[in-house]
């Protein structure tokens, strides 16, 4: 059985069950889920299910992610970034785009798997 970085649009149960599957395997838990006020994803990675810390180089790599996604927002689909906050084991965004959801979960995977 391969491993999903990330779950997306899920039942609670789904991500109950994607949770202990990820403190099992020690890996990051990371969901997306329509944030209907707005139609684009709020994504959510805990770290408190590997034995992984978010770094301030890591923090860094993020910002510019989101940066990056922010000017796309405004300038191609016209709505504001709902925000975003990062610690060491946890971090929320509100507003990825559809077309960036998949990259932009695979990169928060992939910086915590180094």
């Amino acid at each position: 059985m391969v491993f999903q970085k990330y779950l997306g649009d899920s039942k609670m149960f789904e991500y109950d069950k994607y949770y202990r599957e990820c403190q099992q395997q020690n890996k990051p838990f990371i969901k997306a889920k329509i944030n209907p006020a707005h139609g684009n994803y709020f994504v959510q990675i805990d770290l408190i299910t590997c034995d992984y810390k978010l770094s301030k180089d890591d923090k860094i790599q993020i910002e510019k992610f989101i940066r990056d996604e922010i000017e796309y927002i405004k300038s191609h689909l016209k709505y504001d970034f709902h925000g975003y906050h990062i610690t060491k084991e946890l971090a929320w965004f509100d507003g990825i785009s559809s077309p960036h959801l998949d990259s932009f979960c695979n990169f928060l995977y992939d910086l915590t798997r180094v």
